[in-house]
């Protein structure tokens, strides 16, 4: 009696926090969150985590709240640099109160720093440019003082790395001069401060900088040391986001809020391979704020994607565009198989947003389907009149679509779908018989279509082949852009030891150059063309890209697809539906066996477009598409 009376107290203290924050619980079944939910525990599930939590809250409603593996709602976990922001708005508090001022230089509250260090102000400090070294050199004791002022007696010694205000580099040793300057200006400790102006206006009770040992990394590092739990972090982006008030209460200005959130880098060096261009495969100059990345901006500059992550997992961002903030809550357990915590958590906004988009489109019809040997489809579909299946390329997901899905559906029927092992539909096994064309085949018979426009890009139009010599009576037409018949042998011979082996060899080297290396090479080979970027392929293609899992480099994938024998399938039959082959005119140097295997196929060039033709020239594309689809009818 008395254990059942705690959990009913704790969940009415759980359900005040909520409302005291000012978030509230919104009604479940408007969101699908099942993918996304997929998506995290199979981190916990491969150990790179023992546990972690998540909260998404959109216009102040929480949208989704989860703990997986051993994390709760007490968990409490070092974040990182994910404090980083919980350190940049304290100092913004101090400067708030006319104590500090962002261009205060450093010899102004430190006089002992006589050389360059001392003409860096506040706001390069907190922005990376100060010139500072990021961390301590290799053989000197690492940052892990159990004061500020330790700290900087320690770093005063450091010669400075270049002129503040000249060059970008991320780290975490100036930080620890901001804090000092505030407990100078304050006349109290760090941790006191962060109490006063930021903690406990928040109710942020679980969350403390203080120092705990002498682990490298832990507090009083304010880039680097700060615990907190979910909900604490919670009520800070809920601070943030409505313009630095909670509860009614002004936590920050407005004022404070924009000057952490603008450009601080302006003119200064940003070198290759910075995280913005890592996650968002965006190689911009402005990408940080104060305390805080910019990760996307929009066309007046002003930061619409702004995040604070950590090397070991946690996770904060905003998402202004959609008016969503979220916190993942995680350390790191084992980085293995090429996995990378700081580049991984980043993908979530992305995923939030998928869901969003599918809550949006009520018109559009979707949900999952059992497809053989326990396989689980994922499809939408919306539109009146003759059904046309849309099947994306390898490494993309459903979304590849965009263009077309909702402009078909003005006169078909528009069925679109993740291929098994790719966006939210179910991995495949290595042992697995099913082909990419069977899955087809099964969404048909779900769906009640006998026959069916088919439309495949890449590897879709491998499909599309491929269902023309096991299915043609299920088709009414077939395209099939950039993508004809796959290389590879089929089905029909299974591995011999020497390929399996070449493929275990190949999977190692794939894992050991890491995951997000091998996706940004594969991004590159579709976006850069003759040395130039293809812009407008960049960010839709990389947003799926990023999602994607990579299970298939990761494996010895089956023969999903027909390969070699396909030649010989379509030699035993007659082909009579109608096919057409879509070629970008920078794609032309493949040579194309569909239409030497079927001769009576019709290519059409599609202008200005090489291997993504349907996203490079959207409206090349669809004007193709259709002339062929109207010209038969």
């Amino acid at each position: 009696m008395k254990t059942r009376i705690t959990v009913v107290i704790f969940l009415a203290l759980l359900q005040f926090a909520l409302t005291a924050s000012g978030q509230q619980k919104l009604k479940p079944g408007k969101y699908d969150f099942s993918y996304f939910d997929l998506k995290i525990q199979g981190w916990v599930d491969s150990g790179y985590y023992k546990g972690s939590a998540v909260i998404v809250v959109k216009n102040n409603q929480v949208i989704h709240q989860k703990y997986y593996g051993n994390y709760n709602a007490g968990t409490v976990a070092y974040i990182a640099s994910a404090g980083k922001w919980l350190a940049a708005a304290t100092i913004a508090a101090v400067v708030d109160e006319g104590k500090l001022s962002w261009d205060d230089q450093v010899n102004k509250w430190l006089p002992e720093f006589k050389d360059v260090k001392g003409q860096a102000t506040l706001r390069q400090l907190l922005s990376h440019t100060a010139g500072y070294p990021d961390y301590q050199p290799k053989g000197n004791q690492t940052d892990n003082y159990q004061t500020l002022s330790e700290s900087v007696a320690a770093l005063l010694k450091l010669p400075a790395d270049t002129i503040s205000g000249t060059k970008f580099k991320y780290g975490g040793l100036a930080m620890q001069v901001a804090g000092r300057m505030a407990e100078l200006a304050t006349g109290k400790e760090w941790e006191t401060i962060f109490q006063e102006k930021i903690a406990r206006p928040l109710q942020m009770k679980a969350t403390h900088f203080t120092p705990v040992d002498t682990t490298p990394g832990h507090s009083p590092m304010l880039g680097g040391g700060a615990r907190t739990c979910l909900q604490d972090y919670a009520n800070f982006l809920h601070m943030i986001s409505n313009s630095g008030t909670f509860n009614g209460k002004s936590i920050l200005t407005q004022k404070a809020i924009k000057e952490m959130q603008a450009d601080q880098i302006g003119k200064t060096k940003v070198s290759p391979g910075e995280y913005v261009a890592n996650a968002r495969a965006n190689p911009r100059n402005d990408i940080y704020g104060l305390g805080e990345w910019r990760e996307e901006i929009d066309e007046n500059g002003n930061a619409t994607l702004i995040s604070s992550p950590g090397w070991a997992g946690a996770y904060p961002w905003i998402d202004k565009k959609n008016g969503v903030y979220g916190f993942f809550l995680a350390r790191i357990s084992q980085m293995k198989n090429g996995f990378n915590s700081f580049l991984g958590s980043p993908v979530l906004p992305f995923l939030v947003r998928d869901v969003l988009d599918q809550a949006e489109h009520r018109e559009v019809k979707h949900g999952y389907i059992n497809a053989p040997e326990q396989g689980r489809l994922y499809y939408e579909e919306t539109g009146k009149g003759e059904p046309l299946v849309l099947i994306h390329g390898h490494s993309f997901d459903r979304t590849a679509w965009d263009p077309q899905f909702f402009e078909l559906s003005k006169k078909y029927r528009v069925i679109r779908y993740d291929l098994r092992g790719y966006g939210w539909s179910s991995m495949p096994s290595e042992t697995q018989k099913t082909l990419h064309a069977d899955d087809l085949a099964a969404l048909l018979d779900y769906l009640k279509i006998k026959k069916a426009h088919l439309v495949g890009l890449s590897l879709g139009g491998f499909i599309v082949s491929d269902f023309i010599a096991l299915y043609q009576e299920r088709i009414l037409t077939a395209t099939a852009a950039s993508g004809d018949f796959f290389s590879v042998n089929g089905p029909s011979r299974p591995w011999t030891k020497e390929e399996w082996d070449n493929q275990t060899s190949r999977i190692k080297a794939w894992q050991l150059k890491g995951a997000d290396a091998r996706k940004r090479e594969w991004f590159d080979a579709l976006t850069i063309r003759n040395g130039q970027l293809i812009q407008n392929l960049r960010r839709p293609l990389w947003t799926m890209i990023y999602k994607w899992d990579a299970w298939q480099p990761q494996h010895h994938e089956p023969r999903f697809l027909l390969g070699n024998d396909l030649a010989g399938r379509l030699k035993t039959i007659k082909v009579t539906v109608p096919v057409m082959v879509l070629t970008g005119d920078a794609d032309t140097g493949l040579r194309n066996k569909l239409l030497e295997a079927i001769p009576s196929a019709k290519q059409v060039m599609i202008r200005n477009a090489g291997h993504v033709s349907n996203l490079e020239n959207p409206e090349g594309f669809n004007e193709a598409l259709l002339s062929f689809l109207s010209h038969l009818r």
